[in-house]
C-alpha cells in the first residue's frame, strides 16, 4: 500500500489520506475508515487513480455525497473514491444542462428552474449528486434521470473513458449500465424544455412542502432504504405490518416516513443493517413480498 501512496503522490492525482472515516462523508452519519481515500480533481487525475490501482491489484469504491449509502462499520478495504470540486460544476446553453459528477442533484433542480427550464422538478427532494443520480437512475414523483438523459462522460476501471448516450446506458428502475460495468460518472448532459418561471417554482415548491410534511429531512438517514415492488409502495407495506417507530441501537423506522431509517445517534451499519432484515422477514410474513434494498451497502462485513 505505501508503494502505492507514494506512486499516486508521485502521480498528483488530488488529495491523498489513510484511515479516512467515512462517517464524516455520509449522510446517516455512519461508517468505518477507509484504508486509502482519494479525491481527484479532474478527468484525468481520476483516469490515472484507476490505473494505478489497476495496477497494484488493489480493489476501490466511488463515494458520491454520501445519500443512499451504508458504509460498514469496519469500513471500506482497498480505496474509496471521492470526486472533489473540479466536478462540481454546471453550464446552461439554450435547454441543454451539463453538470460535473459532484453537483448537488438538488441544486441542479433548482438552478435549471431559475433558468426557466422544466424536466428536473422531480430531482428537488433526491439527495446526492450528479454522478449518483445517473448511477442510479434516480427517480420521484414519476420522472427519473433517464426521461431527461442525453449523455454522460464515464472513466472505466482500466483508465478509458467516453461519453455515452442513452441508449448506451441500459436505464431501467434504479438501474444503469454502471451496475454492470466498472465506472465513475464524471459529468453529465440533460435536455429540458422551457416553461414559465412561476409555474416551475410553483411545482417545486408544493414538492418541497410535500417532504418537508412527510419525510424526515431533519434527521440523519440515507433517503429511501427500500425499492418499490412492483403496483404498491415499500412504506407502505412497512407501515401496514406495524414496523413504523421499530428500534435497534440507534436506528429507528421513521415515525414520518416509514421506508426511512434514521439515525437518532450513534447507530451503527450493524444496527441499521439488523432493522433491515427486521423489515425484510416482517414483511415477506406478513404480505408475500421480499423487499429489494435501494440503499447500496459499502465495506467489510
Amino acid at each position: 500500500m505505501q508503494r502505492l501512496v507514494a506512486e499516486l503522490e508521485q502521480a498528483r492525482v488530488g488529495h491523498v489520506k489513510l484511515n479516512e472515516p467515512l462517517a464524516e462523508h455520509t449522510t446517516w452519519k455512519i461508517g468505518g475508515p477507509a484504508d486509502l481515500f482519494i479525491v481527484p480533481e479532474s478527468r484525468e487525475q481520476l483516469s490515472e487513480t484507476l490505473r494505478l490501482l489497476h495496477k497494484h491489484g488493489v480493489p476501490w469504491t466511488p463515494l458520491g455525497r454520501g445519500s443512499n449509502t451504508l458504509v460498514s462499520d469496519k469500513g471500506v478495504r482497498g480505496a474509496v473514491i471521492k470526486l472533489g470540486s473540479g466536478f462540481d460544476t454546471i453550464a446552461f446553453d439554450n435547454n441543454t444542462v451539463c453538470a460535473g459528477a459532484a453537483y448537488s442533484f438538488i441544486k441542479l433542480s433548482v438552478m435549471a428552474g431559475k433558468q426557466g427550464l422544466t424536466g428536473l422538478e422531480f430531482a428537488g427532494g433526491i439527495p446526492g449528486s450528479v454522478g449518483g443520480a445517473v448511477y442510479m437512475n434516480a427517480g420521484a414523483n414519476g420522472s427519473d434521470v433517464s426521461r431527461i438523459f442525453k449523455s454522460a462522460d464515464i472513466v472505466w476501471e482500466d483508465g478509458s473513458s467516453g461519453t455515452y448516450g442513452k441508449e448506451d446506458m441500459k436505464f431501467g428502475y434504479r438501474h444503469s449500465i454502471l451496475h454492470e460495468r466498472r465506472g465513475i460518472v464524471t459529468g453529465a448532459t440533460f435536455v429540458l424544455e422551457h416553461g414559465d418561471r412561476k409555474e416551475i417554482a410553483a411545482v417545486m415548491a408544493t414538492f418541497k412542502e410535500r417532504r418537508l410534511r412527510t419525510q424526515p429531512l431533519q434527521e440523519a438517514s440515507a433517503g429511501s432504504v427500500f425499492r418499490n415492488p412492483p403496483n404498491d409502495y415499500s412504506a407502505r407495506l412497512i407501515e401496514a405490518a406495524g414496523l413504523k417507530g421499530a428500534r435497534v441501537g440507534g436506528a429507528e423506522v421513521s415515525l414520518l416516513h416509514a421506508n426511512f431509517i434514521v439515525n437518532l445517534g450513534g447507530a451503527t451499519a450493524e444496527d441499521v443493517l439488523t432493522l433491515m432484515h427486521r423489515i425484510q422477514s416482517t414483511v415477506e410474513e406478513r404480505f408475500g413480498i421480499r423487499l429489494v434494498p435501494e440503499v447500496l451497502l459499502m465495506g467489510e462485513r
